[in-house]
């Protein structure tokens, strides 16, 4: 009996232990990596432009440098941040896979558990791709139209008012819920490939539930610390904590208020 019990142990306290131990360090060499990025960009400085902000050098390459190399910089940059960002709201969802995998050994489980995470991440990869076209388009047509810069910061607020309106809605509230209860978990198995295309279902699900909080992170400026660090909070609180719903519409409040502050001051500006 005591044998039993020890294994039950085993299986149960250390691996979990272990799983949470080895998620806090990629999170902590992640946000490390992010604040350290960050910091380097603010020290080089930007363009100032037409609206009182400032064009980061992030859109554009470097002196010497292609558009490849930008996109390539922008995709590791991106990724590590969003590793820091997104790790604390799916590491539940990963443990619940890794849970999933049943009696395998737990080096084989949590081999599959990280090719999971891969996948999961290659979404949010694919995702930054996108937003540097996007910026850098943006960025070249802010350069060109001065006038168009000059609405920048104020269309800039009315993304965040956006956002914080798409906390109220039955979408969120949906996406929300499946965040909580994603499917097909119980039926893991030891294979890369399903192990791949459930982190690609887990960061699909991802996207569509805290997709309008990213926008707002974008619209208040990518490398902003603090507000990186407020809707990194915001999804994962949203997510884990008890009446979840309740807390996404909290969130919407504030980040409604956090936009019409910035859509008066640039109009004020």
């Amino acid at each position: 009996m005591d044998n039993v019990g020890m294994t039950v142990r085993l299986r149960g306290g250390i691996p979990r232990a272990v799983f949470f131990g080895v998620a806090s360090l990629v999170f902590a060499a992640s946000a490390a990596a992010t604040f350290v990025r960050c910091a380097s960009m603010q020290a080089m400085g930007g363009t100032p432009m037409p609206g009182g902000w400032t064009m980061s050098t992030l859109w554009t390459p470097m002196c010497g440098r292609t558009w490849f190399d930008a996109a390539v910089s922008f995709a590791g940059m991106w990724n590590v941040m969003m590793v820091a960002m997104m790790l604390p709201a799916v590491t539940p969802a990963l443990w619940r896979y890794f849970e999933a995998l049943g009696d395998a050994r737990a080096a084989r489980a949590g081999g599959m558990t990280v090719m999971a995470g891969v996948g999961y991440f290659f979404v949010w990869l694919v995702v930054g791709v996108l937003v540097f076209a996007a910026g850098a388009q943006l960025t070249a047509l802010a350069v060109e139209a001065p006038a168009l810069a000059h609405t920048a910061p104020a269309v800039a607020g009315v993304v965040v008012v956006m956002a914080g309106v798409l906390q109220f809605s039955a979408w969120k509230a949906r996406w929300l819920a499946c965040c909580g209860n994603l499917p097909s978990c119980g039926h893991a198995r030891l294979d890369v490939q399903a192990a791949l295309r459930h982190g690609l279902r887990l960061g699909r699900h991802c996207l569509y539930c805290c997709g309008n909080l990213m926008a707002a992170l974008l619209a208040a400026g990518v490398m902003d610390r603090p507000a990186m660090a407020l809707v990194a909070a915001a999804i994962a609180a949203e997510r884990w904590m008890p009446g979840g719903t309740r807390v996404a519409r909290g969130i919407g409040a504030a980040a409604i208020a956090a936009g019409v502050a910035m859509v008066v001051r640039a109009v004020a500006a």
